[in-house]
């Protein structure tokens, strides 16, 4: 693993600077992928955006997803070499739009790794309680909860290291599978144009179940985004973040396209709706076990000890997004008590240099409302995972259509070696799909958080969000609008600070 050796930091800096040199390429790579947990995203969303989506091109909805954010990448790459900071997306809309929208945006990604990390927990607490059980979810999460919370506190190379572990049994077990699959050719052989033409991956238009598809896309992959928060601790940030982003992306949309398709060769393209709804069923209800499709899969094509493996390494893909989105979460909140926008308590580190003060406040959020949750009695599935997962995904892909925009003003003004591609035709690209990508997720948020209306069927129908659906498609917007608004009337921002932050 391409770790750095430790740079120490002068007295004058130790108490405000991250652990400078802990990473390497692989070590960031190691935590973006974690964060988008891959497992998970093939047992609980490919399922679902076969049967309500475009069926068999599913795996196309990834890659064009996937090719969507390489886009994006290029422009968030090329910033990258003109800003180093722990809170990247909020700097690098400072620098590109205005500082106050880059304040305000700094609030809604906090939102955004919040929610997906509590989401993850509900997740996690369900799923040890399901195959566990002795203690209920909630005791699982917290369980958890404070094990992220004692690993987020040491050095930033401590959690790289146990991501690794993690990550790479997960990719093995995903690659070994898809290969085998594909090696055997399923009941109908492999077949490219029924998983990768135009035509078929928008089989039903976007209002339909093609853009049911690609908004289950969109949700898999939020977390990718994280590689230049840890720019501070790598070796070369000029060099490792751009590298780390384009790897991570190319490393995500590779495996999500090929264990999808491979999942779809597995039962056949003809019948993969059928067949996924079957394996899925559980008391009558399809999609009730979207994990056993892939289980299944596993299972008839390599051996029933590999679905017992993956079913382990479902636990330990949550368990390693939870630190990555720790990680992401607080290095945020350290950046904004750096800058003054916070209190100055959170931009401070400790003795291992890393951000234990921000740490400790996301700990105590996520623990607050995983202890209001488990109180009110409300099911960590339907209501923490659904909920806060959906709220994250909007969050995050309206901060990404910021910062495309932020890259574009900014290459305008401050011309380089960048090329027009890097600084415009990529970032517009990016824009464009991104706000498509955003009014499906927006559109189809019943389907994603399951806050629909009573009588609404949100298969077929677009919108129709419940008070609570509304409250949280809504909130991400609420929230940057409302941030902007105090930031423009605030006076007591430290200006050389603010400036360290966002320029």
């Amino acid at each position: 693993m391409a770790l750095a050796q430790e740079t120490p930091a002068s007295d004058t800096d130790a108490q405000t600077s991250l652990n400078k040199g802990r990473l390497g390429t692989v070590g960031i790579v190691f935590f973006v992928v974690a964060a988008a947990a891959p497992l998970v995203g093939m047992t609980g969303a490919v399922p679902v955006a076969i049967v309500l989506g475009n069926g068999a091109a599913a795996p196309g909805a990834y890659l064009v997803v996937g090719i969507t954010l390489l886009l994006f990448s290029v422009g968030y790459a090329a910033m990258s070499q003109r800003v180093t900071n722990a809170g990247a997306f909020f700097a690098y809309i400072g620098r590109g739009l205005d500082r106050h929208v880059g304040i305000a945006s700094a609030f809604v990604s906090i939102l955004a790794y919040v929610a997906v990390q509590l989401a993850i927990f509900g997740f996690f607490g369900a799923v040890m309680a399901g195959q566990v059980g002795i203690l209920p979810w909630w005791v699982w999460s917290l369980v958890s909860w404070a094990v992220v919370t004692v690993l987020s506190l040491l050095r930033v190379d401590v959690g790289a290291r146990v991501l690794g572990v993690l990550m790479l049994l997960e990719l093995t077990a995903l690659v070994v599978t898809s290969v085998v699959i594909l090696a055997s050719g399923g009941p109908e052989g492999i077949n490219f144009l029924a998983s990768f033409n135009p035509a078929a991956i928008l089989a039903g238009g976007l209002a339909g179940s093609a853009g049911i598809a690609f908004a289950f896309a969109f949700a898999s992959f939020i977390g990718f985004e994280a590689t230049a928060i840890y720019g501070e601790e790598s070796r070369d940030p000029k060099k490792v973040v751009p590298r780390a982003t384009y790897l991570s992306v190319i490393v995500i949309t590779v495996l999500f396209a090929l264990t999808a398709f491979a999942m779809v060769t597995g039962m056949g393209a003809s019948h993969v709706v059928e067949k996924t709804v079957a394996l899925s069923t559980v008391a009558k209800v399809p999609l009730a076990a979207p994990a056993e499709v892939l289980f299944s899969l596993a299972a008839q094509y390599v051996g029933p000890w590999m679905a017992t493996v993956m079913s382990i390494l479902v636990l330990s893909s949550l368990f390693a997004g939870l630190l990555a989105f720790q990680n992401a979460a607080s290095r945020y909140l350290f950046a904004m008590g750096r800058g003054g926008i916070l209190p100055a308590r959170l931009g401070t580190v400790n003795r291992r240099g890393a951000p234990a003060a921000a740490s400790v406040v996301t700990s105590i959020i996520t623990g607050i409302v995983i202890a209001l949750f488990a109180l009110l009695k409300l099911d960590p599935i339907l209501t923490l995972f659904y909920w806060f997962s959906g709220l994250s995904v909007v969050a995050i892909v309206l901060i990404e259509i910021l910062v495309c925009i932020a890259v574009i003003a900014y290459f305008r003004t401050h011309k380089g070696e960048e090329n027009v591609f890097q600084t415009t035709i990529a970032p517009v690209l990016a824009t464009i799909g991104l706000v498509l990508g955003e009014y499906l997720l927006m559109s189809r948020f019943g389907l994603l958080a399951g806050t629909v209306v009573d009588g609404v069927d949100p298969t077929v129908t677009a919108w129709g969000l419940s008070a609570i659906g509304w409250i949280l498609v809504l909130l991400p917007f609420g929230l940057l609008g409302v941030r902007y608004v105090v930031s423009r009337a605030r006076t007591s921002v430290n200006e050389e600070l603010l400036r360290d932050v966002i320029s």
